[in-house]
């Protein structure tokens, strides 16, 4: 028995989750992200159940000298939960939820994702923003921002964060709040996976029952009239309404390529119906399906077009505007895309996400606008290379209409060396003294680091 193979009976002992090794019963399911472009393999996984076992792996990983990398819900595209030959701390199965519907509260373990929470909430008509895919983990998107269907109305996931239960480098637990660690909480709304592991979370909820949502779309031949009229349509969107756009491929899987616009309005049915009549009413639209629904369904309607398995490759970096030129070039690239799962896609900020002072929290973005996301994702390993240089060539056609900010959570595990510091903006110093502070052997970097040396 080898040196490590001793330390890692030693960690079993006491260690209340599992511990998979290469070729163990569980260990292909356990080491797979979201991503199928990824493909790593951890010399050993930690499905820890309390953050307890979290320290003593950690603990152990530190002792034997293991990359750390840590799982949430597995969904972000650089595939950074994983590491070749390293300790993946892995917190699939902390799925615990507490909803308190008087407080207006819920606290949610690390493993869950966006779809339990929502549901778990949605039985008490309540919510908080929570991302556009249902199946993405509720640790990673919050940490990275949390971008969703809500933050005209509601902010940020990040915006609506109350506290974390966070395990340190150095193996200790603790509650951060802003009164607690002020700058520690401050750090944990927008800064990563860069300051420990988070194994448990609690937000603030609003009353979200039901919302008016659904697809309107045309055909990619009056695609530059409907993006312009998007354009112009949501410089006066009220905070209820959040818009997003793109060129997409038709779900009923004939290829069509269309021009779509995703809504989400959380006021009243008579104030959907007159806010929506303009977008209802251009073209008309090939495909109009907008009604009532309740907010937990809302987040799935994009689920489909990011499969489980499926190989992504993402390009993304906001706008200066949605300007004439990009609606052109976009256009022209999504032509020629080799995927019918791909897609050219913009989200719009506006309304409370954007009223947030930028040093309130970690995440910078606070300026209305929209931020771009060139989503290649393909089935057929054969064709990734094709697929990686259409995202490729086409982000950088884009080059001349981009903005000098990019979202944290989009950021791919190919960027050049600036992009972080792009993602972070102005607090990336502040970031950097938070990281010497709590981190600073920079034990947490399998993320998008923040180097405590810089």
């Amino acid at each position: 028995m080898t040196a490590v193979e001793e330390r890692i009976q030693t960690l079993a002992t006491g260690f209340s989750g599992s511990l998979l090794q290469p070729g163990e019963a569980g260990y292909e399911e356990a080491r797979r992200v979201h991503n199928g472009l990824i493909d790593k393999r951890p010399a050993l996984i930690a499905r820890c159940h309390t953050p307890g076992d979290v320290s003593r792996a950690i603990g152990f990983a530190r002792d034997v000298g293991l990359e750390i990398s840590v799982r949430g819900g597995g969904h972000n595209v650089a595939g950074r939960a994983c590491s070749e030959g390293g300790l993946m701390i892995d917190l699939a199965e902390m799925r615990a939820i507490e909803v308190d519907p008087e407080a207006r509260r819920v606290k949610a373990q690390g493993g869950v994702n966006w779809a339990e929470l929502n549901t778990a909430t949605g039985e008490h008509g309540l919510a908080v923003t929570g991302g556009a895919i249902s199946t993405t983990g509720i640790a990673g998107l919050t940490l990275g921002g949390g971008l969703g269907w809500l933050m005209g109305v509601h902010g940020l996931a990040a915006d609506n964060l109350v506290s974390v239960e966070l395990v340190t480098a150095g193996g200790d637990t603790l509650d951060v709040t802003a009164d607690t660690h002020p700058d520690l909480f401050w750090a944990l709304r927008g800064g990563g996976g860069n300051f420990g592991v988070a194994t448990t979370f609690e937000y603030r909820l609003h009353e979200v029952a039901t919302v008016t949502g659904g697809l309107i779309a045309h055909p990619l031949s009056a695609a530059g009239e409907a993006l312009r009229f998007y354009r112009e349509f949501t410089r006066s969107a009220p905070d209820e309404l959040t818009a997003f756009a793109g060129l997409v491929h038709a779900p009923d899987g004939s290829g069509m390529q269309l021009a779509a616009i995703v809504v989400c309005h959380v006021g009243s049915p008579e104030q959907a119906e007159r806010d929506l009549a303009p977008l209802l009413e251009f073209g008309p639209p090939a495909v109009a399906q907008v009604g009532p629904m309740p907010y937990p369904v809302m987040n799935t309607l994009l689920d489909d077009g990011f499969p489980r398995g499926a190989l992504n490759y993402w390009k993304s970096s906001f706008l200066r505007d949605l300007e004439d030129g990009f609606i052109d070039a976009a256009i022209e690239a999504f032509t020629a895309v080799p995927s019918p799962m791909s897609a050219i896609l913009l989200e719009h900020f506006h309304g409370a996400v954007t009223r947030i002072p930028v040093a309130d929290a970690a995440v910078p973005h606070r300026e209305e606008g929209f931020n771009l996301l060139v989503a290649a994702v393909w089935t057929d390993p054969a064709a990734t290379d094709q697929n990686v240089a259409w995202a490729r060539s086409t982000y950088d056609s884009f080059h001349p209409y981009l903005a000098k900010r990019r979202w944290l959570n989009y950021l791919g595990d190919d960027e050049a060396a600036d992009a972080v510091r792009t993602a972070y903006g102005p607090n990336y110093e502040r970031l950097v003294e938070v990281k010497r502070r709590y981190d600073p052997d920079n034990v947490f970097h399998l993320n998008h680091n923040i180097d405590p040396g810089a």
